[in-house]
């Protein structure tokens, strides 16, 4: 699964056509027409075929100016549907939801501690079944998308897990998921995913994207180009390994003075377990109910996450950040990032910077896998592959 966004072997085929209607539409057949340079007999030819795919419709009509109304055509993104899947350290999260991103049906679980893949499968694979019986999806399933913490290594279809979800390690996930349900299978990192979504919410700008994810651990995914960019061995975004100088705590990774180490949820868990936290959810109830020992945890974890993110900001000069997880919608944590990175950042990097949180709550993962399954089945090639480049 390797198609990019816009690419396409023929100017002329109907993926091409798809791209540009998706682009830029909807449209009516004439205002395509002009933009894809086709002969009004062809187009009408690659949007037949388009149409008995069940990848483009009619969405209404201009108003009329004297004569007959034209028909506006768009890419249909709310019939087909997707089971994404988000697993964490403590939870496994699936939604039904449209190429869109809108969830049509959710389910949660919370995982053990120490879970591993012949437990947590089954369980994926019931609950999955149950969503699109619910939502009455299962003739409309397309393709099935799971983010997990670690590195994807995408060719292989298996996971380089983190160190706290060892039995994950080099385990295959594309192959169980593609059995199950007979259709294409996506990997993709926590915090690429979360980053991705907030990148479509805000409607895919031509312009840089940094999302940091703070919950359990630390990550971050960067949008360049309009596509996740993963690195040469898939470690692009690990933010949360960058060392703090002069902090000489243990990670779980097995180094020394790691961000993640410090400022992560979990570190959070340990600083608060004298005053009563046992979670994440603890902490995050303390530091909204202002617990002094919580709101000070949490500044100066931001500060701390806050500080590596000024070194990633000034090296990607990105226009936008936006910040999720648990921990990192946290208002002391922001204000307290959003501060340090300002004060620490080139100046040049900074101009015209945009930090905000996450505006996708729990859903900021279901959205960016979302995202990403649409792009793979409208790509243009594999528009071509399905309808026939004609």
């Amino acid at each position: 699964m390797t198609n990019e966004p816009g690419s396409s072997p023929s100017a002329t085929s109907p993926g091409h056509v798809l791209a540009v209607l998706r682009e830029h539409g909807p449209l009516t057949r004439q205002e395509l027409q002009e933009r894809v340079g086709l002969s009004r007999v062809t187009l009408v030819e690659r949007l037949e075929a388009l149409r008995s795919h069940g990848l483009v419709r009619a969405s209404g009509h201009r108003r009329s100016s004297g004569g007959r109304r034209a028909e506006v055509l768009e890419v249909d993104v709310e019939t087909p549907s997707a089971l994404t899947v988000d697993l964490g350290q403590s939870h496994a999260a699936l939604a039904i939801t449209d190429l869109r991103g809108t969830v049509l049906a959710r389910d949660h679980h919370r995982l053990p501690a120490r879970h591993g893949p012949d437990d947590v499968v089954p369980l994926l694979l019931r609950s999955g079944r149950e969503l699109l019986d619910r939502a009455g999806r299962g003739d409309t399933l397309r393709a099935l998308a799971l983010s997990l913490p670690g590195q994807i290594d995408h060719d292989r279809g298996v996971t380089v897990a983190p160190p706290t979800m060892p039995d994950w390690n080099e385990r295959p996930l594309r192959e169980p998921f593609a059995d199950a349900f007979g259709v294409p299978v996506l990997l993709e990192n926590d915090a690429n995913a979360l980053a991705f979504g907030d990148y479509c919410a805000m409607d895919r700008p031509d312009s840089t994207v940094v999302g940091v994810k703070v919950g359990t651990g630390i990550g971050a995914g960067v949008i360049v180009s309009r596509r996740i960019h993963r690195g040469e061995s898939g470690t692009a975004g690990e933010m949360g390994h960058m060392r703090i100088e002069g902090d000489d705590r243990r990670c779980a990774c097995g180094r020394h003075g790691c961000v993640a180490a410090s400022a992560s949820g979990m570190a959070l868990v340990r600083q608060l377990r004298p005053s009563g936290a046992r979670s994440i959810d603890d902490v995050v109830r303390r530091v909204r109910d202002g617990h002094g020992d919580a709101v000070r945890a949490a500044a100066e974890a931001g500060r701390l996450v806050g500080t590596v993110l000024a070194t990633v900001v000034t090296i990607v000069n990105p226009r936008y950040v936006r910040v999720g997880g648990a921990i990192g919608v946290l208002e002391p944590f922001l204000d307290a990032l959003r501060g340090t990175v300002e004060t620490n950042a080139h100046a040049s990097a900074l101009r015209g910077l945009d930090i905000g949180p996450s505006g996708l709550g729990e859903d900021g993962a279901f959205a960016g896998l979302a995202g990403l399954v649409a792009d793979e089945l409208l790509a243009p090639s594999t528009v071509d592959n399905r309808v026939g480049a004609g």
